[in-house]
């Protein structure tokens, strides 16, 4: 599975234009880590609310530029945290390397 899915990106950039898709990525560069740093703090606060709006918008934010296995995995933490769950093992840790994974690829991307 690519890192980020081409035809997603494509549409994306198509709907915002070209001037704009750079500042939707840079937004998404500089929201990510406040997102990660907000779940890690709910965590420690067993916070499952704030957990989950967090994993909610990372889901959709990585969605809407097509890192889907970021999507995937940010989706999986909702749902857990949605259940009351927050016995979530090493998957924030594995949430952070998929984004610097999908943020690496995105800066590469911009026009």
């Amino acid at each position: 599975m690519p890192v980020i899915d081409q035809a997603t990106f494509e549409e994306l950039k198509q709907m915002s234009g070209e001037d704009f898709i750079n500042e939707l990525i840079d937004a998404f560069l500089e929201d990510g880590p406040n997102m990660l740093n907000n779940m890690e703090i709910a965590l420690e606060s067993k916070d499952v609310e704030t957990f989950r709006r967090n994993a909610h918008s990372l889901k959709t934010n990585a969605n809407t530029f097509g890192a889907l296995e970021l999507g995937v995995q940010a989706k999986e933490l909702e749902y857990m945290a949605r259940e009351n769950n927050l016995d979530i093992g090493d998957r924030l840790e594995k949430l952070n390397q998929a984004f610097s994974i999908a943020a690496a690829e995105l800066k590469g991307m911009r026009v």
